[in-house]
């Protein structure tokens, strides 16, 4: 298990999978997360989703669980590794109770911490959508920038939208974590 202050990043059990489903067919949730349209998933889908998890070499997937109560929250991952260039895309969803709460921020740096420490990746990638504003707050917390924009890329809720390109390097990563630990 890796651990924040507030997470821990796990495996995901068997026992997540039907509350992962309920988190992903709540609208307010898919809207964010996938640019096709955002139609209901079966349950089925998502089970098969799980049983081939560790079939895929470039993918890691956490559960995100709460550590006060050990709640599954959501999930994150590595969706793919480039190992040439060194650098990854992840991805990341919490269930809607549990927006706005520092959780997100905190999974995030966790698995940044794993992506550049145990993966010793030079750098990792993100698309988030430009009405997303939550989100991208909690990324610049993180230490992301924005590297790109692809205009009007996505279209939401009756108008078109860009879906921004954030990176971030180890080296701005680690910078960033021994400034907040020794308070410079």
């Amino acid at each position: 298990m890796l651990e924040g202050s507030l997470v821990r990043l796990r495996a995901y059990s068997r026992e997540d999978i039907e509350q992962a489903w309920k988190y992903f067919n709540d609208f307010e949730v898919k809207k964010y997360l996938n640019p096709g349209i955002p139609f209901p998933i079966k349950l089925e889908e998502e089970y098969s989703w799980y049983e081939n998890l560790s079939s895929s070499k470039d993918t890691y997937s956490f559960a995100i669980e709460r550590k006060e109560d050990k709640r599954y929250i959501g999930g994150c991952g590595v969706n793919s590794v480039d190992w040439k260039n060194s650098n990854a895309k992840v991805g990341i969803f919490l269930g809607r109770p549990y927006w706005s709460k520092g959780y997100g921020t905190d999974a995030m740096k966790v698995l940044l911490r794993f992506i550049f420490t145990e993966m010793n990746l030079h750098k990792v990638l993100l698309n988030v959508y430009s009405f997303n504003e939550r989100a991208m707050k909690s990324y610049k917390k993180c230490g992301f920038v924005e590297e790109g924009r692809l205009r009007e890329q996505i279209f939401r809720m009756g108008r078109y939208y860009d879906t921004i390109i954030m990176g971030l390097l180890k080296k701005d990563f680690t910078e960033n974590m021994i400034n907040k630990e020794f308070g410079a």
